[in-house]
């Protein structure tokens, strides 16, 4: 069995790209293979799937979070047949969504479908900034941000005596179809009579004038997972803009943004740090005490440590965010020279490269100056 494509190269775009470009991707290649345009050619309809399941992962920020961190590998689970897709109707279906309707001239029964009722309310983007420390045990963060909410004096509906708008019918869209090289394109389009919500009301509400929401300050509790990283994104759902007139409310996405440590640098789920060490202790051998998340730790050091030396302390890194593993920290040593000596140091420095040059043709002491130098 041939290996998966990776799915930015499937929809030609750069792994930067953002929802607008990965939806323009998809619409090309949709219009290109699409099993209508290519009767019979099964070729066709696989490089169809194909880029509607890149589509599926790409478009759903939490799947693409998860397909940047760990590949296909990641999408496992996510739905049958095609990542995120059940079945090749809903293929047609996602299809129709980005086109706005039944492209190919399909009516009711067929692939596709023409949403009905008020519109959902917009998604909301925020960015969440964490420390390694929050990371590390996972966090709950309070955040203060505006946003539409249902209308508490008409409960979202907009007033009072609705009636069945005229000119959609309830649908909430207006339909036109047009002739094209591909055949009919049915190009629908959000009415401009009842904008969306699908009746007309007689008499708005004061508080909302017939929107059914207002826009309001709230406080939401989001919970960090542990081992999140930069540019993971958590979706909180229905925690979005509420939809005009009663409609559902969309999505809140969080960023999530790492702020920067002082003492670690992070590397996947690794941390490192650098400490600075007598040359006494690399010489001779000792412990130490370094920093970890959890607190500090004694750290051995052979005797001969060279400066630079990377040291790993197992299991002291960060979680991974499937909790499966746990990373180690690297600490850098780097030998510390002492810029005033006593006296008396000085004099038992001397009395060593004495014994140094006599046991060894080229002394500890050299080989300092040379490398120091």
């Amino acid at each position: 069995m041939a290996a998966k494509r990776d799915y930015y190269e499937v929809l030609g775009i750069t792994k930067d790209a953002d929802l607008a470009a990965i939806k323009s991707a998809y619409k090309k290649l949709a219009v290109k293979f699409h099993p209508d345009k290519n009767p019979g050619d099964k070729a066709a309809e696989e490089n169809f799937k194909e880029a509607a399941e890149a589509y599926g992962a790409l478009s759903d920020a939490q799947k693409r979070a998860q397909y940047d961190r760990f590949g296909h590998a990641g999408m496992q689970g996510s739905g049958g047949g095609p990542e995120g897709f059940s079945n090749f109707e809903d293929i047609f279906s996602a299809f129709g969504d980005i086109f706005g309707g039944d492209v190919f001239g399909r009516q009711g029964g067929g692939r596709g479908r023409v949403r009905s009722g008020p519109p959902r309310g917009q998604d909301l983007q925020i960015a969440l900034t964490v420390t390694l420390a929050e990371i590390d045990k996972g966090v709950t963060k309070k955040v203060k941000l505006k946003r539409y909410n249902k209308c508490g004096s008409c409960a979202g509906q907009g007033g009072t005596g609705k009636h069945t708008c005229t000119v959609c019918a309830g649908q909430g869209q207006v339909r036109q179809v047009q002739s094209s090289f591909f055949g009919q394109i049915v190009n629908v389009t959000t009415c401009p009579e009842c904008m969306g919500a699908g009746h007309t009301i007689k008499s708005k509400c004061a508080t909302c004038h017939g929107s059914g929401r207002n826009q309001e300050e709230v406080t939401l509790s989001i919970d960090v997972p542990a081992g999140v990283e930069e540019s993971n994104y958590l979706t909180l759902r229905g925690e979005g803009h509420a939809g005009p007139s009663g409609g559902a409310s969309g999505d809140l996405l969080v960023a999530i943004k790492e702020a920067k440590d002082e003492t670690f640098e992070r590397r996947g789920t690794d941390l490192y740090c650098q400490v600075e060490v007598p040359y006494t202790a690399v010489a001779l051998g000792g412990e130490i005490r370094v920093a970890t998340l959890d607190g500090e730790v004694d750290l051995k050091i052979p005797a001969g440590t060279q400066s630079e030396k990377l040291m790993r302390l197992r299991n002291k890194g960060l979680p991974d965010l499937q909790g499966h593993a746990r990373g180690s920290l690297y600490v850098k040593i780097h030998v510390h020279t002492p810029e005033n000596l006593t006296s008396r140091e000085i004099e038992l420095l001397k009395e060593l490269e004495k014994v140094q040059e006599n046991d060894h043709p080229k002394s500890f002491f050299q080989k300092a100056k040379t490398f120091f130098s």
